[in-house]
């Protein structure tokens, strides 16, 4: 029998399919759909720091840190009154899902400073969820500050969230670091538990009729993969942690890719927005099929056979490969 199982914080997964954060998780009956469509793990939207301690000092600091240089800054930020719910519910909430399914559930917690992460990680855990993971959504604006101030901030939070719980932690981060590897090394020596690639910072447009900065989402899509495939494969057997790709998974060779260089899980949800739930059914068969067809026996038994330290042509994933694939380019109008 086809065994599409994997491990991923420690947790047995049924197969490698995880639902994302998003604000499809605030319905339990949507959990229960996504549950019954295959998915084998789901990470909770995010309690916002901003709904912790919005009127705190240390959070003050960070929201508006630039604002007097980019006067449109601080309309970047929801109104916490409506944007979600507070921490007491999003802990009932938790705790209500966690009862339901049958499957491991994953809280969030989104920010950029220590203040009250430890303490709501404790409730998390509490609140019966299976792991945590930390979405640090930080984009810095002031000149006056490093990569290596950045850097420092991170690994500082994730080594007192960490120490802070019992339950594994994973980080959600995004690709602009001066040097992904390094700094994923940094986290790994924290002691946590994966690392999901990547965060997406959604970037605000301009509308030229009223001259105004809008907000909006842009879907991924399964193009946008492919910054993904890279890291986890140059990752992929240099870090303890385990490594979850989020960002363009829409079909079933999306997850096999991700797979081969070396990711644990596979996680998804612009996908189910635009489809629905049903969308894991055919993610599912897809993947069972070719898996039979190719002959593999497991999920395991792919992951990492394509990462960088195990493919014949290590260097297509670094810049050796970059004229190569320039000059094999022709425009169609020729």
């Amino acid at each position: 029998m086809m065994d599409l199982t994997t491990t991923y914080l420690g947790l047995e997964l049924k197969n490698p399919l995880v639902h994302s954060a998003s604000p499809l998780s605030k319905s339990l009956d949507m959990l229960r759909r996504l549950e019954d469509h295959g998915a084998a793990a789901v990470v909770m939207y995010s309690l916002f720091e901003e709904q912790i301690s919005h009127e705190g000092r240390e959070l003050d600091h960070y929201l508006t840190l630039g604002s007097e240089s980019y006067a449109e800054a601080t309309s970047y930020f929801p109104d916490l009154g409506t944007y979600n719910v507070g921490p007491d519910a999003y802990l009932e909430h938790l705790q209500r899902v966690k009862q339901a399914l049958r499957i491991p559930v994953i809280g969030s917690l989104n920010g950029v400073s220590a203040g009250g992460w430890t303490r709501y990680a404790r409730l998390i855990e509490q609140a019966g969820a299976d792991a945590l993971e930390l979405n640090i959504y930080f984009l810095p604006a002031d000149p006056a500050l490093t990569g290596a101030d950045v850097e420092r901030q991170y690994v500082e939070l994730v080594r007192e969230v960490k120490s802070s719980v019992h339950i594994p932690v994973a980080v959600k981060i995004g690709p602009f670091f001066s040097s992904i590897p390094n700094m994923a090394a940094q986290l790994d020596q924290t002691g946590v538990d994966g690392l999901v690639l990547f965060n997406r910072f959604y970037q605000p447009d301009i509308d030229l009729e009223h001259l105004e900065v809008i907000s909006n989402v842009t879907l991924s899509r399964s193009s946008d993969l492919r910054l993904r495939l890279r890291w986890v494969a140059i990752l992929c057997g240099r870090i303890r942690a385990d490594l979850a790709v989020t960002g363009g998974v829409h079909v079933a060779s999306d997850v096999l890719k991700a797979m081969m260089v070396g990711a644990k899980v596979a996680m998804t949800t612009s996908a189910i927005l635009e489809h629905g739930p049903e969308r894991l059914d055919v993610i599912l068969f897809d993947l069972m099929r070719w898996i039979e067809e190719r002959g593999y026996q497991s999920i395991r038994q792919m992951q990492g056979s394509m990462s960088q330290i195990r493919v014949s042509n290590p260097a297509a994933f670094e810049r050796a490969n970059y004229m190569k694939a320039l000059n094999s380019f022709e425009p169609k109008w020729t």
